[in-house]
């Protein structure tokens, strides 16, 4: 599989965890850098960001109009209709990329995936059904999008999550979230959630619940 293109940020010290990023539906790789100073993050933790940038693709919903999307959107009802099949490809372009990074010497349980609005959706699904343990999983703003058809794969069965959503969002609605919590903890999981007074977006105080989250699971 050719490996999908990624703008990366190194830490100062060489890598020891990695936290893959996936943008939400129109954006690219560049949607999500200008947080990574802003995390504030121990230098020790060494901490490699990874952001995928999805293929160009027609998205049904915006009228077939070509942009980066990591599946096709077919129907905006609250509980959305997707391309299953194309969500499952780019979930396989993300364990591509976990496994590259496991390659460079990353061990999986000290990678993270995060994905913010179709990018949590892919994450989801990525995390979920990587056949080794990872560190976490991060989801924004975003819907389990496969809840009812996923296979977990064992070693993630006990995976930590946390789920973070603005309650004034009207592109993914809160339900949505809470939707996910539901699923999550039918099938054993104990998934974190927190709101913030926000639309679809992220907020400097989100912010910080992620580094503190994030260093939790790496310290």
């Amino acid at each position: 599989m050719t490996l999908l293109p990624c703008i990366e940020i190194e830490p100062e010290l060489p890598a020891k965890a990695t936290v893959i990023w996936l943008h939400g539906l129109g954006a690219n790789g560049h949607d999500f850098e200008p947080i990574v100073p802003e995390l504030y993050l121990p230098k020790e933790l060494a901490v490699r960001f990874v952001f995928p940038n999805a293929p160009e693709i027609p998205v049904t919903i915006n009228g077939g109009y070509i942009m980066p999307a990591w599946y096709d959107i077919l129907e905006l009802e609250v509980d959305r209709t997707v391309d299953e099949a194309q969500l499952r490809q780019s979930a396989d372009a993300i364990h591509a990329l976990i496994n590259r990074e496991i390659d460079r010497g990353i061990d999986s349980r000290h990678i993270i995936i995060a994905g913010f609005s179709q990018g949590g959706a892919v994450g989801f699904h990525a995390a979920l059904t990587y056949p080794k343990p990872l560190a976490g999983l991060l989801a924004l703003s975003t819907y389990f999008a496969t809840a009812a058809s996923i296979e977990v794969n064992p070693a993630n069965q006990h995976l930590p999550i946390q789920i973070f959503h603005g309650t004034r969002d009207g592109v993914v609605p809160e339900s949505l979230g809470q939707h996910s919590v539901k699923a999550l903890t039918a099938m054993g999981f104990k998934p974190g959630y927190q709101t913030f007074p926000m639309e679809h977006a992220v907020c400097m105080e989100e912010i910080e619940a992620i580094s503190i989250w994030l260093q939790g699971l790496l310290d």
